[in-house]
């Protein structure tokens, strides 16, 4: 059986948006980072002025996280988000 894991995964769901797409990446690469440093979400909510129902409920994406939350997500794990300016790729 193979393994499979997000990056393989994620070019087969289509009915994402590409906005949508970038909010799971960024979550899901702060909670592998919290998980990575064996902070339990209890301990992490509390960190971060949140109940842990909630961080539940972000975090199963049950609610989909604004970018404040996000950065105090981060701000929790001592990271900081950064946005890029790119072009738009118009295909022709």
């Amino acid at each position: 059986m193979n393994a499979w894991n997000w990056e393989d995964f994620k070019p087969t769901i289509k009915n994402i948006s590409p906005q949508e797409m970038s909010i799971i990446d960024t979550l899901s690469t702060l909670q592998v980072e919290r998980l990575r440093r064996g902070i339990s979400q209890k301990e992490f909510a509390d960190r971060i002025g949140m109940k842990q129902p909630q961080l539940a409920k972000i975090e199963n994406l049950d609610s989909v996280p604004s970018l404040k939350t996000l950065d105090r997500y981060a701000a929790g794990l001592d990271l900081q988000i950064t946005m890029n300016i790119t072009p738009l790729q118009i295909i022709n």
